[in-house]
């Protein structure tokens, strides 16, 4: 396995960005394994012609999520990122859920909001 990402320079997506979804979707899809290490810092931004600051700040986004791991000197790798990634769905859903009912929407008015707002993100 190995890591692959494409930047769209013609992207309004930064690049930053485009380097965080790419391989948080590579980490959940499984194509990049639990365990899998990752290029360094300053390694990957060789690669792609970046910054170190700009992977870095993709690594922090992706550490902060749960997708990675850093083990010091040992390096940056694949978290179990799915259970990490599914613990904080469901809180922010029980936070929707609470919210909800103290705004009295009726259960069909809340799904239908979460719906809504799916369909904003992943489109149809």
């Amino acid at each position: 396995m190995t890591l692959k990402i494409v930047l769209d320079q013609e992207s309004a997506a930064a690049p930053y960005e485009q380097l965080r979804a790419q391989i948080a979707e590579q980490a959940r899809s499984g194509r990049l394994p639990v365990g899998h290490k990752l290029p360094t810092v300053r390694g990957l931004a060789q690669d792609l012609g970046l910054a170190a600051n700009t992977v870095a700040k993709a690594y922090r986004a992706l550490e902060t999520d749960g997708v990675i791991e850093t083990r010091g000197r040992a390096g940056t790798f694949v978290a179990a990122a799915g259970s990490a990634a599914e613990r904080r769905a469901a809180a922010a859903a029980a936070a929707f859920a609470a919210e909800a009912r103290r705004l009295g929407l009726t259960h069909a008015e809340a799904r239908s909001a979460a719906t809504e707002a799916l369909r904003a993100v992943y489109g149809p």
